[in-house]
């Protein structure tokens, strides 16, 4: 909800209401909290007042519940209760939304390239170790090296099978390439083509492009919020943790330096963040710090949504500058301290124990510290999220089938591409080299058998020769003598 100043008024304390800064909505934020504390809410408050500022923003839904934001909400008894303590009325609103999915089930197509994907989050997403993940990037040098397009996984998979029959070949320029390495990899493909992969990579590519976009909806000018539906995807978290990471890398890598602006150019709600860290690389790690800390230059604004802020690594968490803290459970002294190192990351409160109040939240309620026009963090409130205006809760698959169609975007990724690429190129060239072989064996055959016709001729014409009677010899013999001995006789009688 925006307020008289066009502020982003998304709680109440008990005493002021409290605004995130558009100028600094782009220094990134955090959603935290114990399942069942109200995160999914606050993550949808924020979405619709971002949108109705004209930021477009995109985020994953896991459960299909953030979906009721196309549709307008309804007041309830909890909402009449709570307008004269927040000091608002309650206007239902629907929003422009964009429908998403991997699987092409609940929203339009996403898919992205192989060689978009990146060697990187190939490996994150197959688990392999540094040996493979080498050799996987030797695959790719050779392919683009060879004008081998790698676009969907059946590509990559001739690409692997390609390097491997001709290893010898490339062991100079590109090292060496084992066939067991290049059998490891193939059964990783094989694991992400049975978690959908084979739908996930190809074309036509999603164009990053189409995230950042405004719609005019009940006369006013709004952001679109983007909704991946991520459920299916949930169940495959590495390939959902890398899918979100390309995301945000295309949208950092084809957006312009825009500097310091009144309000962001696109907001990126990360959902489940945790599973971005699990288990990362050090290179990847490193590529998630530098993003973050980069983009905003850019216009974006990053959201990360976690349980417990501790999920994420410091050098990210201390990039985020605005907080909304839900509930936190502290059974075991593992969670304890994990309380005691989140209150103690706020700026403090003189007038409550924030690891105390941490522990004691209801749902709905939070601690939040926003930045303020100069970029510093604010004292921590303890406050309540105002309410959404588009509906909690999903939508009907009937009112999601009529978005899908709104958007206009089934027509440009509706249908599978499949031009000539890296598969097709190896087909015909190992065609080509069968076709060559096939030719050059057929001249040896007719060559060998030529020779060993000549062979048999020769062989022939010698036993032909051998085969004149025991006698023939001596006749010739006595014929000769006889005949040399009548010359001379004659010769000498003429003389």
């Amino acid at each position: 909800m925006l307020d008289s100043e066009n502020r982003l008024y998304v709680a109440h304390a008990e005493d002021k209401n409290l605004y995130i800064v558009p100028s600094m909505a782009n220094r990134h934020g955090l959603i935290a909290g114990a399942t069942g504390t109200g995160k999914t809410v606050s993550l949808q408050v924020l979405a619709e007042t971002f949108s109705s500022l004209g930021v477009p923003c995109f985020m994953a839904d896991m459960k299909g519940d953030l979906s009721g934001i196309y549709k307008p909400g309804t007041k309830t008894k909890f909402i009449e209760k709570r307008e004269p303590e927040f000091g608002v009325q309650y206007t239902p609103a629907s929003y422009p939304v964009h429908f998403y999915d991997v699987y092409g089930e609940q929203g339009v197509q996403m898919r992205v390239t192989v060689k978009d994907f990146g060697v990187m989050l190939f490996s994150r997403v197959m688990s392999l170790n540094d040996t493979q993940e080498g050799v996987l990037t030797a695959v790719f040098k050779i392919a683009a090296d060879k004008n081998l397009e790698l676009i969907d996984l059946k590509d990559l998979r001739a690409a692997l099978n390609y390097v491997g029959q001709n290893a010898k070949e490339f062991q100079t320029n590109y090292g060496n390439i084992s066939s067991a390495t290049i059998g490891a990899i193939q059964r990783g493909l094989l694991a992400l083509e049975e978690q959908g992969g084979d739908l996930f990579f190809g074309e036509p590519a999603f164009d990053i492009n189409d995230l950042i976009d405004i719609e005019k909806i009940d006369g006013e000018k709004k952001g679109v919020i983007s909704i991946l539906a991520a459920d299916k995807l949930y169940n495959n978290p590495k390939l959902y943790s890398a899918f979100l990471m390309w995301l945000l890398t295309s949208i950092y890598n084809n957006s312009p330096e825009v500097g310091d602006q009144e309000k962001p150019r696109f907001v990126f709600f990360f959902d489940e963040a945790h599973l971005l860290f699990d288990d990362a690389s050090k290179a990847l790690l490193e590529q998630i710090e530098k993003i973050v800390r980069l983009i905003r230059s850019k216009g974006v604004g990053v959201y990360f949504i976690t349980q417990c802020p501790t999920d994420i690594p410091e050098d990210v968490l201390g990039q985020l500058g605005n907080k909304i803290q839900h509930a936190l459970r502290a059974f075991t002294p593992k969670e304890q301290k994990a309380v005691k190192a989140v209150a103690q990351a706020f700026r403090k409160n003189e007038t409550f124990d924030t690891e105390k109040v941490l522990l004691e939240l209801e749902t709905g309620e939070a601690l939040i510290s926003f930045l303020d026009e100069k970029g510093a963090p604010n004292v921590v409130e303890k406050a309540k999220m105002l309410f959404p205006q588009g509906q909690i809760g999903p939508i009907s698959e009937e009112e999601r089938r009529v978005a899908i169609k709104e958007s206009g975007l089934e027509k440009k990724y509706g249908e599978v591409v499949d031009r000539e690429s890296a598969y097709e190129k190896i087909i015909r060239e190992t065609e080509r080299r069968q076709k060559e072989e096939a030719k050059k064996k057929e001249e040896e055959e007719a060559a060998k058998k030529k020779k060993q016709e000549e062979k048999e001729k020769n062989k022939k014409t010698s036993s032909r020769r051998s085969s004149k009677p025991w006698y023939s010899s001596i006749l010739t013999s006595l014929l000769r003598t006889f005949g040399n001995k009548l010359i001379n006789s004659i010769f000498s009688k003429k003389k």
